[in-house]
This record gives structure tokens, sequence and C-alpha cells, in this order.
């Protein structure tokens, strides 16, 4: 009896330190993309299908902070089935997210259903951009869309697709709120650098 509480009381610890459900579903979305047909295409859009629970509700509609989170998992998928992990682990690099913007334009409501679709837009020499739309089962609406900037540490974008794709692969354009998304990202650094004097210590 005694170790049953053991294990009650331990669980209880876990649930309070950790993000459990968070950390059980990433390796969750990672197999199932691993037996999922690979894509090719590296700027290929993956649609993941999702519905909104009573995890996930603020006030009877999908809270802001769950749209980031879901996110997370369909960029998990995508690297997995497009290569980009597995290529950014044989060159020893690593990805972090550097930025994120989001707009949100109609609330997805308890037991709405939707589509995640995520796609690679362009690169850099620093960093991947993503574009992640939500779009209502019901209406087809673009509920929200939302931009991530995807660094890659130890590495580069540029080295990851030419170990992929065996060749030098030219970078898509920008389009163009997303550059302006970009300016705004290296104004705000510049701004934020001068302010804490790391330009100064530089020069």
């Amino acid at each position: 009896m005694w170790w049953v509480l053991w294990v009650l009381a331990a669980l209880l610890a876990l649930f309070c330190c950790l993000d459990v459900w968070y950390f059980l579903r990433v390796p969750l979305v990672i197999i199932q993309a691993w037996f999922q047909p690979p894509v090719w295409d590296i700027t290929a859009e993956q649609t993941l299908t999702g519905r909104v629970t009573l995890h996930d509700i603020d006030m009877c509609h999908m809270n802001n902070a769950r749209y980031l989170r879901e996110c997370d998992f369909a960029r998990f998928s995508l690297y997995t089935r497009n290569g980009v992990f597995k290529a950014a682990r044989a060159l020893g690099a690593s990805m972090v997210v550097g930025a994120t913007t989001i707009r949100y334009r109609r609330a997805l409501c308890i037991g709405e259903g939707y589509e995640l679709r995520s796609r690679i837009v362009t690169w850099d020499d620093k960093a991947f951009y993503l574009e992640q739309r939500f779009v209502s089962t019901k209406d087809g609406l673009v509920c929200a869309v939302m931009y991530c900037k995807q660094s890659v540490v130890r590495g580069s974008p540029d080295k990851i697709m030419q170990h992929l794709c065996k060749r030098k692969v030219e970078c898509p354009e920008f389009p163009e709120d997303l550059q302006h998304w970009v300016n705004f990202i290296s104004a705000s650094s510049q701004a934020l650098r001068a302010e804490s004097g790391l330009e100064e210590k530089n020069k």
C-alpha cells in the first residue's frame, strides 16, 4: 500500500514541477512523423489536424498560448518529415526559436476542428523562417497566422540544405510582410544592444 502512495506522491511532484504532457507529446509527435511519408520538398506545406479541447480553452475559446504550443509540435513533425532534424544532427547543429509573431483573426471555439498548416518560407545565413496557419475546418477561415524565426546554432541553413540536397540551394525570396518583420527584429536587436552598451564594447 505504501508504494502506491509513494508513486502517487512522485507523480504529483512531477506534474507540479514539469509540463509532463508536453514532454510526453513531443516524442509521440516525432514517432508519428517517422511513420508518415517523407517530404522531399523542403518548402512543401505540411498539415496537422486538431480540435479545441477543455485543456486548450480560455473563456470557451482557445487560449493564446495554446496556439504557440501547437505550433511547436507542428514544427517537430515538419522537421522530422523533411529531414531537417536529421541533417542538423549529422552536422552537429541545433535549432532554437529566435522570434515569433502571431496574428489572431478569429477565435477557435471549444470543440472546433482546425488544420495547422506549416511550411518553411525561406532562410538566410542564420535562420529558417516559417509560416504556420490555423485554418478552421468549419468554414476554411484562417483564424490565426504565425511567423517563426528558427535560428540554427553551430551551423547554418545553407549547410543543412546542402546536406539534404547534395548541392547549393538558392533560398526563395522574402515575401514583403515577412521582410518587414525581419527588419523589425534587426532594428529591435540594434536598439537593445545600444541600450545595454554592447555596441560600444564591440568597437
